[in-house]
Parts: C-alpha cells; structure tokens; sequence
C-alpha cells in the first residue's frame, strides 16, 4: 500500500465529516486493520506510517483535517478533534495497550469526565473494535458517523 494522502477537501463537510469520509477511502482498500489505523493516523494526525510515526505521535502530530462536527460531548471547543482522535487510536499499533494507557494517563492527563478524555476512549474503542473484528475497516466510516459526529 503507498501511504499517500487521501483528498479530505470538502468544504461543506465538517471536519467530523472528513474524518468519516477518509475512512471509507481507506476502507475501500485491502488493508488489516493495522495499516488501516496507521493510514488513517497519516491522512488525519500527520502521523506518518514509517518509524518516524513515532516521533510525531510523541509530539502531537498535525492537523491536516482542522474544524468541528463532533457530538458535543466529544467537542472541546478546538479545532483538533481529529488529530486527536486519529493520534489516539493509532498509539496501540504503536506503542501498545498497556504504553497506550499509561501515555494517556501521565501525558494527555485528560479527565475521563472531559471532551478529550471521552474522545480518547472512544478512539480505544474503535481500534479495539477495529483490531478484534467486531468492526470490519470497511465500516469504519460508518463508526465513526454513528459514534462521533454530531
């Protein structure tokens, strides 16, 4: 698979939206559900698919998808939301779950109860579910509309 960037420009669309529209890109496309994450962490967080990955998930990643569109109780009031998202649900492929879950705790140090620490548990979840099975990449856009955006 080449990891280049998908086209997420759309101007009607939200970045929520873009974020949905990306993953049925990618979902359309033979891929595990490994190199899905790390593609959508690519086209979504600026988080490259090679060992530099690493590095820009250690320092934030960028936001080629910047804006709004998510469910209030995910919305922050940043436009940032898909970065962080994409970020987050890549960090297992990465790091692991047990890494994953203590960089979460010791570095975002977002609350549970927060917009972010929300995003972040929902963004565990759909690499749980996309990693297990329980959501083929193929679904994953629709996930993420049913989940995630407002």
């Amino acid at each position: 698979m080449t990891h280049s960037q998908l086209t997420t420009s759309t101007a009607h669309r939200t970045a929520a939206q873009r974020l949905a529209h990306v993953a049925d890109q990618l979902g359309r496309r033979d891929l595990t559900p490994r190199r899905f994450l790390r593609g959508l962490a690519w086209n979504c967080a600026g988080i490259r698919p090679d060992l530099r990955g690493y590095l820009d998930l250690a320092v934030g990643g960028r936001n080629p998808i910047s804006g709004r569109g998510f469910r209030r109780r995910f919305d922050d009031g940043t436009d940032g939301q898909v970065r962080h998202f994409a970020g987050v649900a890549v960090a297992p492929v990465l790091l692991g779950d047990r890494f994953t879950g203590f960089a979460l705790r010791w570095f975002l140090r977002d609350s549970p109860d927060s917009a972010d620490g929300r995003l972040s548990e929902a963004a565990l979840r759909f690499a749980h579910a996309l990693r297990s099975g329980e959501v083929s990449v193929r679904d994953a856009g629709s996930w993420i509309r049913q989940n995630l955006v407002a």
